[in-house]
């Protein structure tokens, strides 16, 4: 005679997710929570989909994640530390750190000389404005001398 407890149904051996009355706690959890507020029912269908872990576990994950993002080190990607690599100095080759010195400061007065034609050209545009309107009103003024009107208050 075989016993509740020994059935593999029971045990979960047979069921992935767990025995049977598990897992309709669990859709039965998610449908309340989808009812009751959406974002509950999507946190428990990912921690579904992570495979359960323990609040230790997810705690410690988060720590690890949040230690990685102060601390910088070994979490930040190839690229940054390329990129912080490449302006700390030297690379060890006097050759290609020449050239690269040479190369940014002909950027350097390349990006000046641009910023000067930028200032001289707006300079330019308000100059222009600046006679437009000085036009603009001694033609005003004409008129109102050549019609013989007065200010009047």
């Amino acid at each position: 005679m075989t016993t509740q407890s020994s059935s593999p149904w029971a045990t979960g051996k047979l069921c992935r997710s767990g025995p049977f009355p598990r897992r309709s706690l669990e859709i039965g959890a998610i449908v309340v929570g989808f009812i009751y507020w959406w974002p509950v029912g999507l946190a428990l269908i990912a921690w579904k989909f992570a495979g359960y872990p323990a609040f230790a576990e997810m705690r410690d994950a988060a720590r690890r994640g949040v230690a990685g993002f102060e601390g910088g080190g070994r979490s930040a990607s190839r690229f940054a530390r390329a990129f912080e690599a490449a302006n700390r100095g030297g690379t060890g080759n006097a050759a290609f750190d020449a050239y690269r010195r040479a190369e940014l400061d002909r950027l350097e007065a390349q990006r000046k000389a641009l910023e000067d034609e930028s200032r001289a050209f707006t300079d330019f545009v308000e100059e222009l404005r600046r006679a437009k309107d000085r036009e603009q009103f001694d033609a005003f003024m004409a008129k109102r001398r050549s019609e013989g009107g007065s200010f009047t208050a």
